[in-house]
């Protein structure tokens, strides 16, 4: 039997049995258990904003963190970007090749200026204000502090949203020894879950999907 229908079948067991337990739950009950079980845990984005739209991620880093991670806030750029891509309804996202190369040839400001240069409807940006892979000088747990703004480059470049995140700790609990894994291959990590922890606002997404980093940094 494939997993479609198992799935189904369990599904519609649990739902007999809620049927069953009526009385006792009642109707509010019975029907927030069935709604988890056909619509799952996952939360709406917190700006829909982008559905359908060309948009360019540009991130920018401290000009303190410029030297000691030159590559952290490009690498960031293309993971949101890629994430966007997966998540994303309709959208259509400029290439980061194009944005980096406009921004090393070009004096900027504001987040606005790259996404009007770049014919985008939106822009996405974020400020690096915090980037570290290490604690210590034989432990790993990548840290960061971000904040994220949306601009409509089509309506008077105004920002639509904006979002102070909290600090990105990874793993939140441990800290991964460095002989363990290449430094490279942890801040790939880092930099993925960091990129989650951003684009997530932007489309529907499961709360509780960080819940094991501590596992899987190991």
């Amino acid at each position: 039997m494939d997993r479609p229908s198992v799935r189904c079948g369990t599904v519609l067991a649990v739902l007999f049995g809620l049927a069953a337990c009526w009385p006792a739950m009642g109707c509010r009950g019975v029907m927030t258990t069935a709604a988890y079980l056909f619509n799952g845990t996952d939360v709406e984005a917190e700006f829909a904003g982008l559905k359908g739209k060309t948009v360019a991620v540009v991130c920018r880093p401290l000009v303190s963190l410029q030297y000691r991670n030159s590559n952290a806030a490009r690498d960031l750029a293309q993971q949101i970007t890629l994430l966007l891509q997966e998540n994303v309804s309709k959208i259509k996202t400029v290439d980061q090749r194009k944005v980096a190369k406009w921004i090393d040839e070009n004096t900027w400001e504001e987040f606005s200026e790259v996404g009007k240069a770049m014919k985008a409807d939106m822009v996405v940006g974020v400020d690096l204000e915090e980037f570290s892979i290490y604690q210590g000088q034989t432990l790993y747990q990548g840290k960061a502090n971000t904040t994220v703004r949306v601009y409509d480059c089509k309506n008077g470049r105004k920002m639509v949203f904006e979002k102070n995140l909290p600090q990105t700790v990874y793993p939140p609990n441990s800290a991964v020894p460095t002989s363990s894994r290449p430094e490279a291959e942890f801040r790939r990590a880092f930099v993925k879950v960091l990129a989650e922890q951003i684009a997530r606002h932007f489309y529907a997404h499961d709360p509780y999907a960080d819940m094991n980093q501590d596992t899987s940094a190991m």
